[in-house]
């Protein structure tokens, strides 16, 4: 048996994402691990008290159930059950905070942007490998191409 019990799993519900899920399905279904979903709404889809005010918890509502169904779908993978967490604030900022919060791994996944995007932006799974107190794992979309199938919604 593994020492790692907790692997979390960034989640945007994009192509790259659903290749890191599958991996860490995989990896929690083997290890007898605890698999946890987390996708994080950045700030600026955030809206401020008004008629918005609707539009967002409907688009929060959309994005818990989008969540809802991976998590569900990572269960049926595992065959185990899995924890889903939905945070605001800066992408990488808060899941580099979330693998403090005891994970033993972290799985991220990368479409591989490279030259000047990545020179001026950065990239996400570069910014938590960097910043994760743990240990971070980066997918890239094109390994699990032929699990896209499976993808829910």
């Amino acid at each position: 048996m593994s020492a790692w019990k907790q692997i979390g799993c960034a989640v945007d519900f994009s192509a790259h994402s659903w290749a890191a899920l599958q991996r860490a399905a995989d990896l929690a279904r083997r290890l007898e691990a605890q698999l946890i979903l987390v996708h994080v709404i950045p700030p600026g889809q955030q809206g401020v008290r008004s008629q918005a005010e609707r539009a967002l918890g409907m688009a929060e509502e959309r994005v818990l159930g989008r969540l809802d169904e991976w998590r569900a779908a990572a269960e049926r993978a595992t065959g185990r059950p899995a924890q889903a967490h939905l945070l605001v604030g800066n992408p990488a900022a808060e899941l580099a905070r979330f693998g403090a919060r005891g994970l033993d791994l972290l799985v991220v996944g990368t479409r591989g942007p490279t030259g000047l995007g990545r020179l001026l932006l950065g990239s996400v799974a570069e910014r938590v490998t960097r910043d994760a107190p743990c240990p971070v794992m980066v997918v890239h979309e094109r390994e699990e191409a032929a699990a896209d199938a499976l993808r829910p919604g």
